[in-house]
Formats: C-alpha cells, sequence, structure tokens
C-alpha cells in the first residue's frame, strides 16, 4: 500500500489534495521513525481518523501510539502551537509540551483507559511566541478504538477562550469594583423606564431595595410596582413630580422616603434623565438611586445642635462670637446685637473693627493677628462701642478649636463687659495710691525727726545717720510690696531677683557688719511677679526682725537661689534665731506669704525650725517670674 492517507485516490485528486499544508506534511514525514511504523502499516481506523481531523476547521490533536504519544494535528491545531509549528509535528507530546508533561502524561493515561472527558476554560502556560503565557482552552478529549475496541490514540478538540475568558475576567473585575464604587458612594442600584411601554428594569440593588425579586427587575415590571414600596406620605407627591419631569427632556432629580417591610424607613434620591426622541417625545428615563438615610441623620442631628448651640449662646451673659480659621467673623450671638444694637450682619468679616474705640483699634488687630498666624488664644482688654452711643470697657478671649490633625477649623470667642469692674479697679489704684504716697509720706516725716534729733543731740550723729538710712531703705522696699500703677511698676521694679532680694533686705543691715548673705543663681522676674516675690521676703525679714535672728545683735541671714531647668529654689535660712515660733497660730502675714506663693506664683512654701532658727524654702516655676502672675481663688 503506498505511503500516503489517499491510496485509493487518482492522480488528480491526490495532486489536489497535496496542496493542503497538512496533508503534505503528514503523507512526507518519515513514520518508521516513530511508534506508529510506516503509515502503509497503519489500521485504517488510524488513517480514517487522521482524514477527518484534517478535512476541519476546528483544532484537533491525535495524540497517538500508546508508549510514547505521538502528535499528529490539522491545521487549526497549527495555528494554535504558534512558533512551536512544525517542529513538534510527529513529535512524542511529553517532549513536545515539556512544559505541560505532568498535565499531559496525566491524559494520556485517562484517554489510553478508555475515559473521554471535557475541561472547560483550562489554563495552561505554554511557551508559543518565545516566553511563558498562560492561555486557557476548552479540552474535549476522546479515545479512538480500532476494530478489536483497543485504544490506538487519544483525540483532542482545543478550542482556545483566552480572550473571551480574559474578557469575562475583565467584566467581572469591572463589576466587583462598581459594587465596591456603588458601596463606598451610597449608590444602590440603577433603573430604566421605558416610558412608553411603562417597564422599569433595573439590577438586583434597586429591586432589593424596593421589595422586588431581582428577576423580576431585570425582566422588568410596570413602574407602579415600583410606587409601591414609596412611603405612603410621599406617594402621591412623588408620582405627580415624576408625571411632570417625564413630558420633557432632561435631568430629573426626586427625593422621598421608603417604607420597608419591616417597617424600616430610608430616604433616598433618585437622580436620572429623561431622553426624547427627534420630536421631542420622552423615550426612556435611566438613572440611579442613591440611599441618603445616613446623611439626612447626620443633618437632622446638625440641625439639632445647631438649634442647641445658639439657644445656649443667647442665654449667655456674654458676648458670644465665631470666625473661620482665616478670622472672617460670621456668627454674633444676641447678647452681641443687643449691647452694640447694630443691625445683625452689619459687624461681619472685618466689619466688628470698627465698633473699637478708635484709641484701641490699631492694639486690638495686632493682638488677633497674632493668634491667627501662631494659633496662641486671644485675650484683650478693650473699649466697644455701646448701643448708647458710649465705649465700655469689655475683655476679649477666643480659643481655637482644631481637626485631628491639629489644622485650625474655627475660632470661637466671646466679649465680656468689665467696665464697672474696670472703674472700680481705677479707684482701687487711686485709693492704694493715695495710701502709698501717705505711708512714704510717715517715713520722710520720721527721717526729718530723726535728722532734726541728730542736730540737736550732735553725739548721736551716726546713730542718725544709720536709721535715716534704714527708713529710706524701708521707703524704697514699700514700693515693692504695695499695689503699683500702671505707670509707676516698669519704673519701681527691679527686673532680677538678685535685685529685689538686695534691695528689700537693704534696711536690715549694720554697717561694719554682714547680717544678711545672699548668694547662689539669679533669675530674671518682670512687674507681675515683683509684687508677690517681695510680699514673701518682706514678711521673712520682717519676722526675723522681730522674733528671729535679725531681732540679735549677733544673728544672720543666708539667702540661698538654685536655678534648675524648670524651677528656681530659694532657702531662707536664720542662724542666731529662735529655735521655733512662741506659738503655732497662723497670722495673717503667714497666710499672705502662702497665698503669694501657691495662689499667685503657682509654687511651694515649706518651712521648719532647726536649733539655730527658721529654714524657709520656697520652690517656684521659672514660668511664673517671667510673666504677670494672676491670683486664683
Amino acid at each position: 500500500m503506498p505511503n500516503t492517507l489517499f491510496p485509493l485516490a487518482d492522480e488528480a485528486v491526490r495532486t489536489s489534495l497535496s496542496q493542503d499544508e497538512m496533508v503534505r506534511l503528514t503523507n512526507g514525514f518519515d513514520w518508521s521513525r516513530t511508534e506508529l511504523g510506516p503509515m502503509s502499516q497503519w489500521p485504517e481506523t488510524l488513517r480514517t481518523t487522521v482524514r477527518i481531523m484534517l478535512a476541519s476547521d476546528v483544532p484537533m490533536v491525535l495524540i497517538a501510539g500508546r508508549n510514547t504519544g505521538v502528535l499528529i494535528y490539522n491545521s487549526g491545531y497549527a495555528d494554535f502551537a504558534g512558533s512551536r509549528h512544525p517542529s513538534i509535528f510527529g513529535q512524542p507530546v511529553l517532549e513536545a509540551w515539556p512544559e505541560i508533561a505532568d498535565f499531559n502524561a496525566e491524559n494520556m493515561r485517562r484517554g489510553f483507559a478508555g475515559e473521554s472527558w471535557y475541561l472547560p476554560d483550562q489554563e495552561l502556560v505554554l511557551n508559543r511566541t518565545g516566553t511563558l503565557q498562560s492561555a486557557w482552552m476548552n479540552l474535549n478529549y476522546s479515545p479512538v478504538l480500532d476494530g478489536a475496541g483497543q485504544v490506538l490514540g487519544v483525540l483532542v478538540i482545543v478550542v482556545e477562550t483566552t480572550a473571551s475568558y480574559l474578557a469575562q475576567r475583565e467584566l467581572q473585575e469591572s463589576r466587583e469594583k462598581l459594587d465596591l464604587a456603588l458601596s463606598a458612594s451610597g449608590l444602590v442600584g440603577t433603573w430604566d423606564w421605558d416610558v412608553a411601554g411603562d417597564v422599569v428594569t433595573a439590577d438586583e440593588r434597586f429591586a432589593r431595595l424596593f421589595g422586588l425579586s431581582p428577576g423580576a427587575a431585570v425582566m422588568g415590571v410596570p413602574i407602579g410596582q415600583f410606587m409601591q414600596a414609596i412611603h405612603p406620605e410621599d406617594r402621591d407627591r412623588v408620582g405627580r413630580e415624576i408625571a411632570d419631569a417625564s413630558t420633557a427632556p432632561g435631568p430629573v432629580r426626586f427625593e422621598y422616603r421608603l417604607l420597608r417591610p419591616d417597617g424600616e424607613v430610608r430616604w433616598v434620591v433618585a437622580s436620572g434623565r429623561v431622553i426624547a426622541d427627534a420630536e421631542g417625545r420622552p423615550l426612556r428615563l435611566p438613572g440611579v438611586v442613591v440611599d441618603i438615610t445616613d446623611e439626612r441623620l447626620i443633618a437632622a442631628q446638625l440641625a439639632e445642635s445647631e438649634l442647641r448651640f445658639r439657644t445656649l449662646a443667647d442665654t449667655m451673659p456674654q458676648m458670644v462670637w465665631s470666625t473661620l480659621p482665616d478670622g472672617f467673623h460670621d456668627y454674633y450671638n444676641a447678647r452681641w446685637y443687643e449691647f452694640t444694637g447694630v443691625p445683625e450682619g452689619t459687624t461681619d468679616g472685618a466689619g466688628w473693627n470698627d465698633m473699637f474705640h478708635p484709641d484701641d483699634q490699631e492694639r486690638a488687630w495686632t493682638v488677633w493677628r497674632r493668634s491667627l498666624d501662631t494659633g496662641e488664644p486671644y485675650d484683650i482688654e478693650y473699649r466697644l462701642r455701646h448701643h448708647s452711643g458710649t465705649y465700655r470697657w469689655v475683655l476679649g478671649q477666643a480659643l481655637p478649636i482644631r481637626d485631628g490633625d491639629g489644622r485650625i477649623v474655627r475660632w470661637f470667642g466671646t466679649c465680656t463687659d468689665i467696665h464697672e469692674n474696670r472703674l472700680a479697679q481705677q479707684e482701687r489704684e487711686i485709693i492704694a495710691q493715695e495710701l502709698s504716697h501717705r505711708i512714704k509720706n510717715i517715713f520722710a516725716v520720721i527721717g526729718g525727726i530723726v535728722a532734726l534729733a541728730a542736730r540737736t543731740y550732735p553725739e548721736a550723729a551716726d546713730l542718725a545717720t544709720e536709721l535715716r538710712a534704714r527708713i529710706i531703705s524701708l521707703g524704697k522696699a514699700h514700693d515693692f510690696v504695695r499695689p503699683h500703677s500702671r505707670a509707676s511698676a516698669s519704673q519701681s521694679n527691679p527686673n532680677s531677683l538678685h535685685q529685689l532680694v538686695t534691695e528689700l533686705m537693704s534696711p536690715y543691715r549694720l554697717s561694719g557688719q554682714e547680717r544678711i548673705v545672699i548668694t547662689g543663681d539669679d533669675a530674671p522676674i518682670d512687674e507681675g511677679a515683683a509684687t508677690p516675690l517681695a510680699l514673701i521676703f518682706h514678711e521673712l525679714a520682717t519676722n526675723a526682725a522681730k522674733y528671729g535672728s535679725l531681732s540679735n545683735a549677733g544673728g544672720t541671714v543666708s539667702i540661698e537661689i538654685v536655678t534648675g531647668a524648670d524651677t528656681v529654689v530659694v532657702t531662707w535660712r536664720e542662724l542666731g534665731g529662735a529655735p521655733a515660733p512662741l506659738s503655732d497660730k497662723q497670722g495673717f502675714g503667714s497666710r499672705l506669704m502662702a497665698l503669694s506663693v501657691e495662689g499667685q506664683l503657682k509654687g511651694t512654701l515649706t518651712r521648719h525650725w532647726e536649733p539655730s532658727g527658721l529654714v524657709a524654702e520656697v520652690t517656684l516655676p521659672l514660668v511664673s517670674l517671667s510673666r504677670k502672675a494672676t491670683l486664683t481663688a
């Protein structure tokens, strides 16, 4: 028998068939070198299977021979094999596709065992273009039997599905991304209303929200069925809005409540666009629905919170205001308008600057701009125009409100009328100055009396000179402990702790004898700290002169100042004084010292008596020395 698939064909037929590349390749291959042997010895079943395979456009490959599985395939499979064709033609399958040898070995075993099966969308990693790439295909395996029922080979129909599989997977990923986007955005679902046919089709989300089965929504139902899910109180209104909106092309929007079967009420917004034909007749109304229940709840809570805030702010005795982060004033409470008498809104933005006394405007704006730049609290006293036309003193204070990242999102402030308090403070200051003046006059009169006595008794001149020096020093010390006016405070107060203590102790020195020794560090102080500090040391010195070491001719006092990173410690130590007080009762001076240390300077005061006399230790924060100390209850 000739070595051809078509031994009975005449010359003309054989010539025609040989035009096919795969027929020519099959007839010309040396099959004697394979397990199959020369083609002339092939069983007719094998020849017939190969002829059927070569005549088909569907990719097919025959794995022939139980031992090696030689590959015979058609032109469709040749295209599938890519650059591997024609080198794999007639080769053992495990050598032809080494990257999937285990996969093919298992399928050979099943096929030569007489089994047939189908593998849909089977992924295989193949080298068909010079690199390994994943490919997906439908594989249909069928055994080829001879007349005796023996398996000659396994016929495999290969339909590549890579493009459709990837497209389907991309579509699925897109759907998943869309679902995530819909969930994140609050979008519940989509619908499309055929206006003319009155058929609404919707997705599964939309159907569930309106209480319909997804299947019915996909097939389409009249819009009336969806309307049944709308809250009865909103249904008629929404029906009229839909009827009005569907008469002309353009965007539409409906907001309403849905009443769920379990009694739950959900707020939704349905937005879409009416699509009309060339003559303007509405054809379709596609759109989306968004669940805004949470937003409505938040809006209601915000409105309630705003109402509570305004009610609270309007009932407060202070004027309350707020600004944007840049300082733009956008809110004042009722007290502000009652105090100023101006129409609402006229002091928004920079308009409130006109309410200041002309002499206070620049100062107030400078302090306010500093707070805006630094975020520091706003605190200032200024005169504000009253509705009576006069100017009254007020205390302006404000604090910034910050978000989680520390950014200022708003300023809230108050204005407190302190006019009467300010006038009373001025009156007290005048009285204090008058008292101070009278006390200093007393010191001057005593000094004059001592001078007259010295002229009468020349032998006491030295004593009189030292006594006058002490009286003058007491006058200086009095300047530190009395309340100061704003004009005199900066002129009379020392600017360091050493200087203050030195001035205060000068009346208690004796000529030729150093009774008071000041050692250690120094620290700067301001006028706010000078008065309470002076009260402390003046009281200690007075008590020492009355009862302690300075009441004895040989007694001394050592004052040691130690400055740390955040604190300063002053130790008052008496030598040659009384070992213990005569009474445990705490006098006014002791209470005044405790108030000065603990109340104004935020420090601590400890006292104990050693055999040599009193030891007092005052510990103060450094910050309390360099800013005005404020008396607290």
